[in-house]
């Protein structure tokens, strides 16, 4: 007979496109999940091509070789980043339904950001690019009004207090100025929700325009808005490898 192979629930669930491992915990928390009939626990580990795994009463079904797929989508603004929403609003899904595998995205950017977006059904790449320990850094074109004065700019260095805790510190230059507004390029490694426009608001300024243009060395390029391209073979081993040393912004 055959050995069994068992791995862990949300694995599965992310391998097979569902969502990324993160969701595919919050819905096992949730009861969503039945494996064999039982409703499925955290922890729980199951054989992908033996157990019946259902989530939301629909089956969940492992390809024996799946095609992972790698994909970089130029979000417009007013796009919410999720698969469907429930108040009706445009969402990201809408921008990659002509995507044959059912991909999830990777991470998020609010619905008045705009910019480099990923997509995957790998869950173990998904795990990557979002675990906050693996240091993966995001760099954002950013316009805001009205002026930035040198001691801003080294309050986002040395880091800020949100939710009581002090941010990591961002590596900040200035792009461009001109009466009332500035273009700043912000490079984070961490993702806290809505960080970029909540320091803003802390120093006072305001957010015109948030643009994510690179993560991970992986620049967006030219891609136009609400356009979408897979990964290259050496894109993908980029963000899979170990980060680059300290500072990334060009002086």
């Amino acid at each position: 007979m055959a050995k069994r192979t068992y791995v862990r629930l949300q694995k599965m669930l992310a391998d097979c496109g569902v969502a990324s491992r993160r969701k595919s915990e919050e819905l096992i928390r949730q009861g969503s999940v039945k494996v064999n009939g039982v409703v499925a626990e955290i922890g729980d580990k199951v054989d992908p091509y033996k157990d019946k795994v259902m989530v939301n009463g629909r089956r969940v079904t492992a390809n024996a070789k799946p095609r992972y797929r790698y994909i970089m989508l130029n979000k417009p603004r007013g796009y919410v980043t999720t698969m469907n929403d429930e108040r009706g609003r445009k969402c990201v899904a809408e921008l990659v339904a002509d995507i044959e595998e059912r991909v999830y995205p990777v991470g998020r950017l609010d619905r008045d950001s705009e910019g480099m977006l990923l997509f995957t059904n790998d869950g173990d790449f998904a795990n990557r690019i979002m675990h906050p320990k693996k240091d993966i850094y995001k760099v954002y074109r950013v316009t805001v009004r009205p002026a930035v004065t040198d001691e801003m700019l080294m309050q986002f260095e040395d880091g800020m207090m949100l939710d009581g805790r002090k941010t990591a510190p961002a590596e900040v230059r200035v792009i461009s100025r001109q009466e009332g507004r500035v273009v700043l390029e912000i490079l984070l490694r961490e993702g806290r929700n809505r960080q970029i426009r909540r320091m803003c608001e802390l120093l006072g300024l305001e957010v015109a325009r948030l643009r994510r243009v690179a993560i991970g060395g992986v620049k967006m390029g030219m891609l136009k808005k609400g356009d979408w391209r897979d990964l290259t073979q050496d894109e993908v081993k980029k963000l899979m490898a170990d980060p680059n040393p300290s500072r990334h912004l060009q002086q």
